[in-house]
């Protein structure tokens, strides 16, 4: 069975996940729970899973600002 990029999978292993990238060489899923994956594509073991993959959230990058105007003690 030829799989899609966008496809959702499930592996016995890592469990249910989405084909992120596909060659004829090698296969990357980001599973739900097991994060990203790669699979020698002629010998990866998987099938296509029921139902729709999660929507995962969108991570934000927090800028830190350090505090202006402290002292710094000196000796």
């Amino acid at each position: 069975m030829a799989f899609k990029i966008g496809q959702y999978v499930h592996h016995m292993k890592y469990g249910n996940g989405i084909i992120v990238d596909r060659d004829d060489e090698r296969t990357t899923i980001d599973f739900d729970t097991a994060g990203l994956r790669k699979f020698v594509t002629s010998i990866a073991s998987f099938e296509a899973a029921e139902g729709e993959a999660p929507k995962k959230k969108r991570t934000t990058r927090r800028k830190v600002h350090a505090e202006v105007g402290t002292p710094v003690a000196m000796s």
